[in-house]
């Protein structure tokens, strides 16, 4: 551990820094819980289900492979069944979490945008019947991912780490199921949130000039007008958050696309292409960490209950020094 570089220290902080929002992400799934935000119950579904997710990409992406590579590099978290099967958790719960987003984008575009389908789709029971939906096939769909390591090497019969099978690289079949995963991850998803936010949007803006046009002067204090504004700020952070955090992995696809350039297996803080793919892993946690912060901590309703929640063991000390 003292042998570890700055760079390599650094990266450690800030997994450590990452892995400390999954304390937001359980107290977000205990208020979400409880019911008491004032939200839907079709909302709030998809809510706690994202939280779950970003929690579960924390756990795995953050504590079991990050953490657990650079501080507790010869635990059984480093044999290679071991980084495999972490792997997969890590690919299946950051597609949850990135897909439960465009499922809530559609939710709430459906609900502003499509007020004959509103009734029979923005329902509890469609909710539920969406996120198992998704959650199971992006489980099935990530199982591949097990296969793909073979041992780095192997000590007194344990094989160690995980460095990735040549035929990956040089199968067809591989090949088509590479292209296919990153399509699905970030790149239709992306496609999705920004196309379901800018027709919101413009059904917002179109429905506020309607409106103006209607009541004419002193909108002012129109409280409708000013949640629509309030709903256009949101949409841009949720689209403008995913492109920033997603455009590094984007773009270092696409270089290795063009360039014919691999994964880099070695772990090497000297190489400058490897600090990169790390801060590509890096931003795609954080892209997991804050879609709660971003979906929720803005609701008044959560706020008032975050603080109870918070305020309650010193209202418990403050009980027991009073007796």
């Amino acid at each position: 551990m003292w042998l570890l570089s700055g760079v390599w220290r650094l990266f450690g902080v800030i997994y450590l820094t990452l892995s400390s929002s999954s304390t937001a992400n359980v107290l977000a799934i205990i208020i979400l819980s409880q019911g008491c935000c004032g939200l839907s119950r079709c909302i709030t579904f998809y809510l706690l289900a994202i939280a779950v997710a970003d929690f579960l990409v924390i756990i795995s992406g953050c504590i079991l492979n990050r953490i657990g590579r650079i501080y507790f590099s010869y635990s059984v978290l480093s044999t290679t069944p071991g980084c495999s099967l972490t792997a997969v958790l890590i690919y299946a719960t950051r597609d949850c979490s990135v897909w439960l987003t465009v499922a809530f984008t559609f939710d709430r575009f459906v609900a502003i945008c499509c007020q004959s389908l509103k009734t029979r789709y923005c329902t509890e029971k469609t909710a539920s019947r969406v996120i198992g939906l998704i959650c199971v096939l992006l489980c099935i769909k990530n199982v591949p991912f097990y296969f793909i390591y073979k041992p780095l090497y192997i000590l007194d019969a344990v094989p160690w780490f995980c460095d990735i099978k040549a035929i990956f690289h040089t199968s067809p079949t591989w090949q088509v199921y590479r292209y296919l995963n990153n399509i699905l991850v970030p790149f239709l998803p992306l496609f999705l949130i920004v196309l379901f936010n800018a027709l919101t949007v413009r059904h917002i803006v179109m429905a506020n000039r309607a409106r103006e046009r209607l009541r004419g002067a002193g909108n002012d204090g129109d409280s409708e007008m000013v949640n629509r504004k309030r709903s256009i700020v949101l949409l841009f952070a949720i689209s403008l958050r995913f492109l920033l955090l997603w455009v590094t992995y984007i773009v270092r696809f696409l270089h290795r696309m063009v360039t014919g350039e691999e994964y880099v297996g070695k772990r090497n803080f000297n190489d400058p292409k490897y600090i990169l793919q790390e801060t590509t892993n890096m931003l795609t946690l954080l892209s997991s960490c804050n879609n709660i912060f971003i979906y929720v901590v803005s609701q008044k309703m959560f706020r008032e209950e975050l603080k109870k929640i918070l305020m309650r063991p010193f209202q418990i000390l403050t009980a027991g020094t009073k007796w």
